[in-house]
């Protein structure tokens, strides 16, 4: 059995103002109804694959649970990195959580972002190249390249040691235009797709010979770390200390039995806004158009609205992306969709939220989003999954008024607990120990206006908390 890892901490802000550091394009539903997420999990489940494992960090950890109870996949673990330090140290704390069960497991290292057309095709150069990293190869995989790209990495494949299976010759850094082109034009050169595959005991033994302070550090981070919920945290002060540094670079390109399967299908890592017009369907002008979006003699274009009462209209276009928010609109030449990370870094000097939080704010109970923040009051839509709870908390400086909705609400204000049923208010002084609950089997929705003098979301003090946070 194969173990997948699923990678799943990045920001994604390439593809802002969709993907946001609150909440990155993996989570987000870019090329259907399910998210980047879900569908790599999807991909490796079945005959031959085992319960994923799943790292992430401490802010996604609910939508991880919730996402994947979406699919009907179950996670043999969620392992919460404190913080990001590249691939090579989640790498080696997944081949050590692999071992303690079977140091022979398979496990195969995949980032939760990609997009394959074909995912049976997948599962069969994954199962490939299992018969090569039971033998103790490091098992990448290289896609047939369609064009001179300059955004990935490289592989050049050598000598075919078993059926689909090729000795690495090197891995190639992200070339400029003129040397993507002598590489396209040479069939052994192949785009790095970034997935590995290798048993538990061959990738600790590789990182034991040529990162051995990433090894270290991470064990030890590994076994001080405690279970919390259906979680394991991994201890932050020891992972603090960890090295930060690519698997590429920490072992890959050290190591001599590193091996590469050619994977001939479509694959994208969706690195870009050009990538996501690429996999998008598009009309007979090259227009890929989204349900909220209308354009009048435009060509090779992307239009995006997110937003259901933000219509977008594109006239005159040619080769631009264009994506709306409710909070944030870009606009960019095809071409310069790679440069969208600078643009979020110059919206951060600025101090702009708009650079890291999405208008919707997830939460492990649902989500709520602000309607309006004025000064001294603000207005919410609170979504309340069914059998859901907030924490049991006071406010320092504000009172609420909540309206419901949809659904019924079960709320406790101090000693008393009482059902607030649709087109019903309450009123939650200042002070008062407080929660709001669905008991219900569908989405509780409710109104809230807060008033008082600060309105931030730390003006909370929590008694209670099914969730366990803090």
């Amino acid at each position: 059995m194969i173990t997948p890892v699923l990678l799943c901490g990045g920001s994604g802000t390439r593809l802002w103002p969709l993907s946001r550091k609150s909440y990155p394009k993996q989570f987000a539903e870019i090329l259907g109804e399910d998210s980047l997420f879900q569908a790599s999990a999807r991909r490796f489940t079945g005959a031959g694959f085992a319960d994923p494992l799943v790292i992430t960090g401490d802010a996604f950890r609910f939508i991880v649970s919730e996402q994947l109870d979406d699919v009907g996949v179950t996670p043999s673990g969620i392992l919460i990195e404190p913080e990001g330090r590249n691939t090579a140290p989640a790498a080696i704390a997944a081949a050590l959580c692999a071992a303690r069960r079977d140091p022979e497991a398979l496990i195969l290292l995949v980032p939760s972002d990609h997009a394959v057309a074909d995912p049976d095709a997948f599962r069969a150069a994954v199962q490939a190249g299992a018969v090569a990293a039971r033998e103790g190869r490091i098992v990448t995989f290289g896609i047939a390249p369609s064009r001179p790209e300059t955004g990935y990495g490289w592989l050049e494949a050598g000598a075919l040691t078993h059926e689909g299976v090729h000795e690495l010759t090197r891995f190639i850094e992200k070339p400029d235009a003129a040397r993507a082109a002598e590489l396209f034009a040479d069939a052994r050169n192949l785009w790095n797709a970034g997935v590995f595959l290798a048993s538990a005991e061959t990738l600790i033994a590789a990182f034991r010979e040529h990162a051995p302070e990433v090894f270290q550090t991470v064990s030890a981070a590994l076994e001080a770390g405690r279970e919390d919920l259906n979680f394991t945290r991994i201890d932050p002060d020891l992972w603090a200390r960890v090295p930060e540094d690519s698997i590429d670079y920490a072992v890959m390109e050290k190591a001599s039995n590193v091996s590469v399967v050619r994977f001939d299908d479509h694959w994208s890592d969706l690195g870009s806004w050009e990538s996501v017009w690429q996999e998008s369907p598009r009309d007979a002008a090259g227009n890929a158009i989204s349900e909220h979006a209308t354009a009048f003699d435009c060509e090779n274009s992307l239009l995006r609205s997110e937003a259901g009462e933000v219509e977008l209209v594109g006239i005159g276009l040619k080769n631009v992306v264009a994506v709306a928010m409710r909070d944030a609109v870009m606009v960019a030449d095809m071409s310069e969709s790679q440069n969208v990370k600078a643009a979020v870094q110059a919206l951060k000097a600025r101090g702009a939220k708009q650079a890291t939080q999405l208008p919707v704010d997830h939460r492990p109970w649902g989500w709520f989003e602000t309607l309006v923040l004025a000064d001294r009051f603000q207005v919410k839509r609170i979504h309340v999954h069914p059998g859901a709870a907030l924490s049991l908390q006071s406010h320092v400086h504000r009172s609420e008024h909540w309206i419901v909705v949809q659904g019924t609400a079960r709320v406790t204000i101090d000693d008393e607990v009482k059902l607030v049923t649709e087109n019903e208010s309450v009123y939650i002084p200042l002070g008062a120990v407080h929660r709001m609950e669905n008991p219900g089997k569908v989405p509780m929705v409710l109104i809230e206006v807060q008033t008082g003098s600060y309105l931030g979301e730390d003006d909370i003090i929590r008694y209670e908390d099914v969730y366990a946070r803090s």
